[in-house]
Parts: C-alpha cells; structure tokens; sequence
C-alpha cells in the first residue's frame, strides 16, 4: 500500500474511533502511531512517538499553558464572578434583558483571566442563571446568555486555544493574543445587540431589574479592581512588550492567589481544587497536543498534508474563495468535533495552504478560533449547551438551543466582518509592534 492510502484509511479509522467515543487524545495517538509504523516501521515510529512526547513536555512556550490555567483556577475560586456580575448588573440591569446584558458582560470580563470557554459558561451560569430565575426569564433567554456569552473565553486574551494555535503554527503568541481583544468586545457588543433585539420583541421574556444609584454603580464597579488591574497587568505587560506571553502568564499565575490571599479565599480547600483542576485539565490538552502532532507525523510521512496543499493552491479560484470553503468545513466540523481538538486536528493541515496562498497566520489564527467558538453553542454537541444543561437539569437542551439561534447568527455575522476586513484583528498587533 502506498502512504498517502495508509494515511487516508488511518483517518477513516480516526473518525470511526471518534463517533465511537474513544477519547481524541488516545484516538489521534493510536492512529498516528499505528499509521506510521506501516510507513516506516513500528521500532522508527515509537521512537519517533517518544520523542514527541519528550519535545511536547519540555517545550518552554507550552509552559505558559498550566499557568494560564492556573490563574483562572484560582480567580475563579475567589469570588470575581459574582463581584462581575454585580458590577454589570449595578450598570445595566435595570433596563430591558438587563440581567442577560449583564451576563454577557461579566463573561466577557471574566474570559480575560480565565480563557477556557467552557469554565467561563460553567463558572457564570451559578452565579447569573438563579437570578434571571428570580426575576422570571424566559428560559431560552437565561441559558441562551450564558451558554453565548461562555464562548468569548477562548478568544479574551489569555486564550489556551490560541496558544496552541501559535506553538503549531510558530506564530507570535503575543500578537495572537492583541489581535483578540479587538474582536472579543465586539463579540460582546454584538451579543449585546442580539439581547436588545430580543427583548424588545419579546419583552415578557427579559424584564428590567432594579434600578441601581450611581453611588451603588460605582461601588460595585470599585469592586472589579482586582480583575481589571490583573488583565492590566497581563495584556498591557504583553501589548508594550514589557515582558513574554510566558512571563505574563506566570505573573498572572502569581497576582491571582495574591488576589485570593487579600480576599480571603486562598483556604486550603480551595488551593488544593485550583492545583488538582490546574493539573487535569493540562494533562487532558497535552494529550490531545501530543495526539495530534503524532497524527501530524503521519500526514508528512505519508505525503497526504503536501499533496492536499498542493492541490488546493493550484486550484483556479481566488485565494478568498478558498478561504471561504475553509471556514465552512470549520463551520461543520464544529458540529462534531470539541474545539480543542479542532483545532489541533486541522491546523496542521490547513496552515501550510493558508501561508502559500499569502494570508496572514495571525488573522487565521483569530478567524479560525471565531468559527470554532461557533461549535460550542451549535448541535449536536453544543459543549457549552451541555455544560448550561448540566447546571439545570429541569430545562429542557431544546429551549437552550433556541435560545443560542440568535447568538449563533450574530456570530455568523462577526466571522464574515473579520473575515472580509482584517483590519479587525491586525489592527492592535501592527501598532503594538511600534512598543517594542
């Protein structure tokens, strides 16, 4: 058999595997290894898994992951989401959705310390979910919020996603996480807006709150300073080129139990949770990253990832009609696939077209995570809508679906304004290059 037919049918395995529900991870791992020794042999191929799995661990850029990690372990067990949602609340919850508006904002905020798209939506819908409750939210509007507003954790900078996306492409992590914020708040507004939208049709399923004084807004917000001095800290150290993505992220690591130890909360229950959720979810993406670059092993052994480059660039259609057809292949793998493993999955593959058709790594980078984003709150798999179904087991997945349809489409319509303007997420990169 000839490689690139070994690698074909070694990827039909991959996906029989998959609906089967064998862990990506150990599915991408098996396959790659399995796909390889038929190429060169399997004592070759298990030397060559070791070493990827040596070289993964002790890379010095994938430190900045379990520190990333960290920081949002911690914040998270210190009591900043509620202090978010307060403050938002203070602000907005005394219009029309206020309470959807308000959720939607402390998610954004909360992304900027977290980057996990699902800990945000887990994190947020405890704290937002039981009050649109008490003020009588329709249930498609409540969970709707949450489970949108949960998927601006993976493009807020610090984003775990786009560090792997950077260590696969070797694209700048600092510039992949500038090129973020731009289109995460507008992501946020855009949310936003769908809320209005909403609520002004239907207004029995998002009334106002109470009404705050400006005193109590201002309190509320006095509140916030812990989270904004620490995304200060972070992004601004990165953006003027003070210090590396890795630095920040153990600067970060480090302000948040200082924000945890003035708090009080850094009790010795909530270290340990923080260090054990720190500790499975890394060992959970590494295995997913040395998964995939040892099925990546196998598409250069077997030829498959040059001659599907070859054959795309040699296409006679215009570089963004490609592009195009791309990110509608994003569109439906993200039906199926979780976002990690998307990402770590199809990179490989995709990058090398995208670089020979002249595109620039760091807006695909910022697109490709947008699409992605838009497979957490898509069916059937939705891991955002499970996480929110979770949460409140008494509402039906249906209802948590409509309420993501409008979300969904605001998505849709964001992916094409990047898509059709770079600007959008080149923007802040290019003048924070003129800091360094």
């Amino acid at each position: 058999m000839d490689p690139i037919t070994i690698g074909t049918l070694t990827f039909i395995v991959l996906f029989v595997m998959l609906i089967l529900t064998v862990p990506i991870g150990f599915a991408m791992g098996i396959c790659g290894l399995a796909g390889m020794s038929m190429i060169i042999g399997f004592g070759p191929s298990l030397s060559l898994f070791g070493t990827t799995v040596y070289e993964t661990t002790v890379t010095y850029d994938l430190s900045i992951v379990p520190l990333f990690v960290l920081m949002g372990a911690v914040a998270s067990r210190s009591g900043l989401s509620k202090e978010l949602y307060g403050a938002f609340n203070a602000w907005m919850g005394a219009f029309r959705g206020g309470l959807a508006l308000a959720t939607v904002g402390a998610c954004g905020a909360f992304a900027a310390i977290c980057g996990s798209s699902v800990a945000t939506a887990a994190t947020m819908s405890k704290v937002a979910l039981p009050e649109m409750k008490r003020y009588k939210y329709g249930e498609s509007l409540a969970t709707g919020s949450v489970a949108a507003g949960g998927i601006i954790g993976i493009l807020i900078p610090p984003s775990v996603v786009l560090v792997l996306y950077g260590v696969l492409t070797e694209t700048s992590i600092g510039d992949l996480f500038i090129a973020g914020f731009l289109p995460g708040v507008l992501t946020i507004l855009g949310f936003m807006l769908v809320i209005v939208i909403v609520t002004r049709i239907y207004p029995e399923i998002g009334p106002a709150g109470e009404k705050a004084t400006t005193k109590e807004k201002f309190e509320a917000l006095g509140r916030t300073w812990a989270i904004i001095l620490l995304f200060a800290i972070v992004i601004g150290g990165i953006y003027f080129g003070v210090f590396t993505p890795t630095e920040a992220a153990g600067i970060g690591a480090v302000g948040a139990f200082a924000i945890s130890a003035l708090r009080g909360r850094m009790t010795l229950v909530n270290t340990r949770e923080a260090l054990m959720e720190t500790v499975t979810t890394t060992a959970m993406i590494f295995t997913i990253l040395i998964g995939a670059l040892t099925l990546n092993n196998l598409m250069v052994f077997s030829g498959i990832a040059g001659a599907l480059s070859g054959f795309v660039s040699g296409l006679d259609m215009h570089p963004m009609a490609i592009m195009a057809i791309i990110l509608l292949m994003y569109l439906v793998m993200g039906c199926f696939l979780d976002a990690l493993a998307m990402i770590l999955l199809t990179v490989p593959i995709f990058f090398p077209i995208i670089t020979d058709l002249g595109f620039d790594p760091v807006w695909f980078g910022i697109i490709v995570v947008m699409v992605v984003e838009l497979g957490l709150i898509t069916p059937p798999i939705g891991m955002n809508v499970f996480v929110i179904k979770g949460m409140v087991p008494d509402v039906k997945l249906s209802s948590i679906y409509i309420g993501v349809i409008p979300f969904v489409i605001a998505q849709f319509v964001l992916i094409i304004l990047v898509f059709l303007v770079p600007g959008i997420a080149l923007w802040l990169p290019e003048t924070a290059a003129s800091f360094r």
